[in-house]
Formats: C-alpha cells, sequence, structure tokens
C-alpha cells in the first residue's frame, strides 16, 4: 500500500488505502461534493455501495489533520464504462487492459492543496503495476475536473453521449492518461 505525506505550515495530507470503517466520511464528503457541485449528477440510493463497485480493484482516501478530504477509485471496465471501449478502438488493445479511475472528490473546504493530484497519482501508479492503462470517462458539463486532468496531462479520447436513464442522456468526455515515463 503506497502512503504519500504532504506537509505545509498547518495542514499535513496523507493518501492510504481506504477502509470499511471510512465509508462514513466519505459518503458525507461525497454529500457536500453533491450540494456544492453536483456530483454525481444523480445521488445514489445507496452511497456507500455507490463506492464500492462490483469491478473496485482498490480505493484509497485522502487525509488531511487526519480527517477524510478526498475519494478516488480504481476499477476493471464495465459495460457502462465509455473511456475503456474508445482506447481500444483506438489503440487496438483490448478494454480489459485499461484500469478505470472514477469515484473522485475533494471536499470543498480542502480544495486547492493538491489533493485531487495525490490521489490521481495514487490510481495512476496501481493501475500501471497491475500492468493496465488508466482512463476515466467524465460528465462534459463537470469544467474543473476535466481541467484538472489536463492539467495533470490526460489526453482526452472523444465525448460521446451516454443513455442513464429512460429520459436522460448525458454527455461525457473520455481521457486516457499519458504514456508511462
Amino acid at each position: 500500500m503506497n502512503s504519500e505525506h504532504r506537509s505545509g505550515p498547518s495542514t499535513s495530507l496523507r493518501v492510504r488505502r481506504r477502509t470499511d470503517p471510512d465509508l462514513g466520511e466519505c459518503v458525507r464528503v461525497l454529500a457536500e461534493v453533491h450540494e456544492r457541485d453536483g456530483y454525481p449528477v444523480n445521488w445514489p440510493d445507496s452511497p456507500d455501495i455507490w463506492l464500492t463497485p462490483s469491478k473496485l480493484v482498490s480505493a484509497w482516501v485522502a487525509e488531511s489533520n487526519g480527517r477524510v478530504v478526498g475519494h478516488v477509485g480504481l476499477s476493471h471496465s464495465g459495460e457502462a464504462d465509455a473511456a475503456p471501449a474508445v482506447w481500444s478502438a483506438r489503440t487496438g488493445a483490448g478494454a480489459e487492459a485499461t484500469a478505470v479511475v472514477s469515484r473522485l472528490f475533494v471536499a470543498p473546504s480542502a480544495r486547492g492543496l493538491g489533493i485531487g493530484a495525490l490521489l490521481m497519482e495514487q490510481a495512476v501508479t496501481t493501475a500501471r503495476d497491475h500492468g493496465l492503462h488508466p482512463v476515466l470517462d467524465v460528465v462534459s458539463s463537470d469544467t474543473a475536473a476535466a481541467a484538472l486532468y489536463e492539467r495533470l496531462g490526460w489526453r482526452p479520447l472523444a465525448t460521446v453521449e451516454q443513455i442513464w436513464g429512460p429520459e436522460q442522456t448525458v454527455s461525457v468526455r473520455c481521457y486516457a492518461a499519458p504514456a508511462a515515463p
């Protein structure tokens, strides 16, 4: 399990593997993010289950001064994920050669500290350690998340329309991590 610590004058940051007891705090932070930013677009009936999808490889939390302030997951690709299929079509490699970075969020009160980048670094490193190429989908209207991914060197692959319900079609942007150094 990788863990990175960063400290500043008044902040100690740490990324560590998420444990089951963390789920309550993760749901609390997710609710703050949903209220402020509308992520996730559709609030899940069971947020703790939403944070633990069946194809989950691993998940991590970021702590600031001992409090959970961020989360990211890494999963094998599933039918609902657009980015693995787009990446596969572009590269000729199978979608099973990807890992999907998902469920990334940072508490509004903890933004600007580099937490999103730390969480992304952990997910990317783990994907590569498993021989997988990291990809992700993001709702097109989430320009702050897209800006983070692009600052980190992620390449936009395509924008696709997904049907999320009988009367809900959502535009999502698909990204792939930069090639490994």
